[in-house]
């Protein structure tokens, strides 16, 4: 049998105790109809039309935060993240399960105001926290939080990687580069309100969101689409402070990349301009042929390689 633990002050309390801070006044959606208490959150069915998106993503002490930055900041990328990537597919997020695994030692102050972030989050943007798990890890081990998440969204206007044609104008939103070393990683703004608009708008062929840099990222959109691509990097959009090779290898950015039918770009763009002023919209590029590579990437963050 392995050994219980003691509790250290400040630190995680028994578990049924720890689910009951965490739980209290979680968001719940109109959706929900029962959720964090029971063995599995119930929740009510879509429309009819409409089609159910399913996220899971993790963040991971180390790799994607340290505990020097601010728990609730943390526990808002956390959840963003993964709406970020149900925007990215013209969805709203909807319902959302927590996965926490801890080492006993971790200051339990630090766990309810990553709660919080999360919170703040999800009412941001409309989502639910149905429930979770919590569970125990050994004693210096990382925190390692997993966010399952639920979106919506209309069956006759979802996008995905698939649809790039040759041709196709090339687009991100935002700006892009130096997202971890500026800290903007922490306060990213999923574009679930700019996926939406595009996904009814007419003339998008494909979208993802950028979370592992453009040189990762743009060779997986052509790939699904079996295009290639002629990217100008004088065109890309950068932070300030940042660089070309931040905007191609940095990641965390979570802007949308998208490809338009080239007839449809122009209008696109002029509506896009009315309905978000403050939000650039950039072309930085061209679908091509399968084998075009202009310019071949490489680099982005591969979690398996390192870099």
């Amino acid at each position: 049998m392995p050994r219980k633990s003691k509790t250290l002050p400040g630190a995680l309390p028994p578990e049924d105790e720890l689910v009951r801070v965490l739980t209290r006044g979680l968001p719940r959606t109109e959706r929900t109809l029962t959720g964090a208490g029971d063995d599995c959150a119930v929740l009510r069915p879509g429309g009819a039309g409409r089609v159910e998106l399913f996220k899971i993503d993790a963040v991971v002490e180390h790799i994607h935060f340290t505990r020097a930055m601010p728990a609730a900041a943390v526990g808002w990328k956390a959840l963003c993240r993964a709406i970020s990537d149900i925007a990215a597919m013209g969805g709203a997020p909807r319902e959302a399960l927590i996965s926490l695994t801890a080492p006993p030692e971790t200051p339990l102050a630090w766990v309810t105001d990553f709660y919080k972030g999360l919170k703040r989050a999800a009412r941001r943007y409309g989502a639910g926290i149905a429930g979770g798990e919590t569970t125990s890890a050994p004693a210096g081990s990382p925190l390692v939080i997993s966010v399952a998440l639920l979106g919506e969204a209309d069956e006759k206007k979802i996008l995905s990687r698939a649809g790039a044609r040759p041709g196709d104008v090339l687009a991100v939103t935002g700006r892009l580069g130096d997202s971890f070393a500026s800290g903007r990683h922490l306060a990213l703004t999923p574009r679930v309100d700019e996926g939406q608009w595009l996904a009814a708008a007419g003339g998008v062929t494909a979208m993802m969101d950028v979370s592992d840099g453009l040189a990762k990222d743009l060779p997986r959109l052509a790939k699904q689409s079996r295009c290639g691509w002629r990217l100008d990097l004088a065109a890309l959009p950068l932070h300030a402070g940042a660089d070309t090779a931040g905007a191609l290898a940095d990641g965390e950015d979570h802007e949308l990349l998208l490809t338009v039918s080239a007839d449809r770009w122009p209008g696109l763009l002029a509506d896009w301009r009315r309905r978000f002023p403050r939000l650039p919209l950039t072309r930085i590029g061209t679908m091509a042929p399968l084998r075009t590579r202009e310019p071949k990437l490489s680099g982005g963050w591969d979690h398996f390689s390192g870099a």
